[in-house]
């Protein structure tokens, strides 16, 4: 799981801009695109994140904790 892809995608899909983004982020255009390219990011930032686009990203986690866990099985 790759968490900035999918930020990315989930903002492309509300009809957001990265410029829009960082702005209610707080930080550049350039260090949104650094978020875009992390394949995980600290739990604060997540969370920021998640109540600026509405969307929940920790789902993302707790289905790939699902799928671990259901594998040890």
């Amino acid at each position: 799981m790759h968490i900035g892809n999918i930020i990315h995608e989930v903002m492309e899909q509300q009809g957001r801009t990265v410029t829009w983004l960082a702005h209610e982020y707080g930080c550049s255009r350039v260090n949104m695109y650094k978020i875009f390219d992390k394949q995980s990011i600290d739990t604060q930032s997540l969370l920021r994140i998640s109540v600026i686009l509405g969307y929940d990203f920790f789902a993302h986690y707790e289905r790939e904790l699902q799928a671990r866990l259901d594998s040890k099985e």
